[in-house]
């Protein structure tokens, strides 16, 4: 299972989350069936989903991060609650484009440069919190830090990584997210990115056997970090026959009577895991029923 853990300095400026997130990742893997690029990307998107939501106070908060850009992957949505469940889709699973000219996969362009990353966060107010900000390199994680900067003001650094074996298995992934509190220092900065220089690649830094406390301790290095808490997160969805079918009941009785009519039995998948559920025609007579009444 994949771990998470948060730390802060020593004296309160600094916070970091870091993530060993290979074990979400290969399971979104092994549901969704993604080239090398929309694995990627969707395991860059679950990282960050699970990094973000670590700051969540309620296990029932919840957020949500869409990107809707020009890329051939489409819209990709990831979700993660305050129990650390999160779950993902792209709208393209299979995406073929020429590696970058470094060798590595070009992320960037499978998911698109003109476009826009959205923030839904639902922590119990009236109605949830909606932010956005244009795309600004669609490498994912430059795209966290500028939300971070033009939305919340918070001054962050995030890094992302996932690494697939040449038969498209997950190999490693993971990335942490860190934050400058009110009243960190220019010295205090002028720390952290030199420390930050040190963890080039967050896949290779795993590969090195090295853990999230190793991470941690690298780019805190000078703070003495103290941890504040740390929890075992995972790829699931929470999706069941009776919520299915509360969505299949939104479509209004019009179109129930038409699927019942056409139909001995309708199929309905779940984007986010792929389990598959069926309703009869009794079962749409039941619904179209109920909302008569």
């Amino acid at each position: 299972m994949s771990k998470l853990v948060r730390a802060i300095s020593d004296m309160g400026g600094v916070v970091i989350s870091a993530i060993d997130s290979t074990d979400i990742v290969k399971r979104m893997e092994e549901i969704h069936k993604p080239s090398a690029v929309v694995s990627a990307a969707l395991g860059r998107m679950l990282t960050a989903s699970q990094l973000m939501a670590s700051s969540l106070k309620s296990s029932q908060d919840t957020i949500t991060l869409r990107i809707k850009a020009d890329g051939p992957i489409g819209l990709i949505t990831v979700a993660c609650d305050g129990e650390g469940n999160c779950k993902g889709y792209a709208e393209n699973n299979i995406v073929e484009i020429p590696l970058r000219s470094d060798g590595k996969l070009d992320v960037g362009t499978a998911v698109g440069k003109n476009g826009q990353l959205y923030v839904v966060k639902d922590i119990g107010m009236k109605e949830p919190y909606v932010g956005s900000i244009p795309l600004v390199s669609g490498e994912i994680a430059e795209d966290i830090t500028a939300y971070y900067a033009y939305s919340e003001q918070i001054p962050t650094v995030c890094a992302l990584g996932v690494l697939v074996n040449p038969d498209l298995t997950i190999k490693r992934a993971g990335g942490y997210l860190l934050q400058l509190l009110p009243g960190a220092t220019e010295e205090e900065i002028s720390m952290i990115e030199n420390n930050i220089k040190n963890v080039k690649s967050i896949t290779s830094f795993f590969e090195q056997n090295k853990t999230v406390y190793d991470v941690i301790d690298t780019v805190l290095d000078g703070f003495n970090p103290n941890i504040l808490d740390e929890e075992e997160v995972r790829y699931k969805c929470d999706c069941t026959k009776e919520r299915v079918e509360k969505a299949l009941i939104s479509i209004g009785i019009k179109d129930l009577e038409m699927l019942r009519d056409e139909e001995d039995q309708i199929e309905m998948g779940c984007q986010y895991c792929d389990s598959k559920y069926y309703f009869t025609k009794q079962d749409l007579n039941r619904m179209i029923k109920t909302l008569k009444k």
